[in-house]
């Protein structure tokens, strides 16, 4: 896989209770290996076994009926969200637990899906979980702590969502003080750290040849279930001096895309202004914004068969803080033999280890008076100071639907969030 190098977002968005979820930004970060099967696991504890005593787990070995003496379920609509949630979508079964979603009328909303928290409530220790994603957009595949019932004098009604899955590739982190609610134009808000990671994607992309081509067309599409932004498509000819970082300026490097006589198409727009060129004017932050639906594409004609050496774009926007947000998880690099379309670079996050639907994946927070540290297949993830959350909350495993994690479509219909355990620790 390309440029397996992966992409930490923030971002802030509304949240609503029983799983709520978060837009995104991003910084590059280093990728945790992708968890191995369990025969060849070793310890992903932090400190390693001999810091932790396991004092709770669920290893889903029993029958459905037996998942009732641990954990409460939800049942009924969910206003946030565009599923209600009951126990018929929460199966056990073959050593897992599966959250299904089902294209179904049910307390009011079109779609139903699986929200359940265990009935012991804990207080600090490290929380382990290994799950897969559901297999579709628009999915929020949630491991999380928050109290329920009346809080002990002084208690704060805190959320710690360990990760909020999003399909293929998100892992997304937040902390939220629903204790500290005020309204805001109108609007319930409250106070929430998130950060969040998108693993195997990333801005800035430079395809350099290794075997040159002469071309007059190039072409970049994708299957991105969104709009796709495009900036600094840059074209370049042999270079012996080399090529820029993408996000870098030219040093004097011939920009074929850039010529007098070059010109470009697309696929569409997200509005009705035509944004095609300014993907290629050279300016950082005008971009092409694709159509939502669909092949996305844009298509330089050169001014003359030109033979490439190099072919750099940006995806994605940068907001106020540097972060990058709405990356591509897939894209092919074309140029045209006069007869076809040939590819010089075709990258898919579903193709390798990023996969989160495809491959389990080991969730982990040490949650202490101190801190709160998060973990993705044992590695070290985020940290921050444990400012509020100090009353004992019970685990919670939800899937939801929501718009803004991608296209909503009937590919959910039977799409599951599936677990191989869950495990409470504390420190010895």
């Amino acid at each position: 896989m390309p440029y397996p190098r992966s992409l930490v977002w923030f971002g802030a968005l509304s949240v609503a209770l029983l799983g709520g979820c978060t837009a995104r930004a991003v910084e590059v970060a280093s990728v945790p290996a992708p968890v191995p099967a369990p025969s060849e696991r070793p310890s992903l504890l932090p400190g390693g076994e001999a810091a932790w005593e396991l004092v709770w787990q669920d290893e889903f070995t029993g029958d459905d009926a037996a998942l009732d003496a641990a954990w409460d379920a939800q049942n009924g609509p969910s206003g946030h969200i565009l599923c209600s949630r009951w126990r018929d979508n929460v199966v056990v079964g073959d050593g897992t637990l599966r959250l299904v979603n089902r294209k179904e009328t049910r307390g009011g909303q079109s779609w139903t899906s699986g929200s359940i928290w265990t009935k012991k409530a804990f207080q600090y220790g490290y929380f382990e979980c290994r799950y897969r994603y559901a297999a579709a957009e628009a999915t929020n595949n949630s491991f999380w702590l928050m109290p329920v019932g009346k809080l002990p004098p002084g208690g704060v009604n805190f959320e710690i969502d360990i990760n909020e899955g999003h399909y293929p590739n998100e892992v997304n982190t937040n902390i939220h003080n629903h204790s500290a609610a005020t309204i805001v134009d109108g609007k319930k808000t409250h106070p929430k750290a998130p950060k969040a990671f998108q693993f195997g994607s990333r801005p800035d992309i430079r395809v350099q040849l290794e075997s040159l081509v002469t071309t007059n067309r190039i072409r970049l599409s994708s299957r991105h279930g969104q709009h796709i932004h495009v900036d600094q498509l840059r074209i370049f000819g042999v270079e012996a001096v080399g090529y820029p970082a993408p996000l870098e300026p030219t040093a004097g490097q011939v920009d074929y895309a850039r010529e007098a006589g070059a010109t470009v198409t697309t696929s569409g727009f997200l509005k009705a202004e035509d944004t095609s060129r300014a993907a290629l004017d050279g300016v950082p932050g005008t971009r092409w914004v694709s159509q939502r639906e669909g092949e996305k594409w844009i298509e330089v004609a050169l001014a003359g068969d030109r033979t490439i050496g190099c072919v750099q774009f940006i995806n994605g926007w940068q907001d106020k803080q540097g972060g990058w947000n709405n990356l591509i998880d897939d894209y092919r690099l074309e140029y045209h033999d006069g007869t076809r379309w040939v590819a010089m670079s075709v990258f898919n996050v579903l193709d390798g280890s990023f996969n989160f639907a495809r491959d389990y994946q080991v969730l982990g927070l040490d949650w202490n008076p101190k801190e709160l540290v998060f973990y993705l297949n044992g590695k070290e993830i985020r940290r921050v100071p444990n400012q509020f959350c100090h009353n004992p909350a019970p685990v919670w495993l939800s899937l939801a639907i929501i718009p803004w994690a991608g296209r909503v479509s009937d590919a959910i219909h039977q799409t599951a969030m599936e677990v191989d355990y869950v495990r409470v620790y504390r420190h010895r």
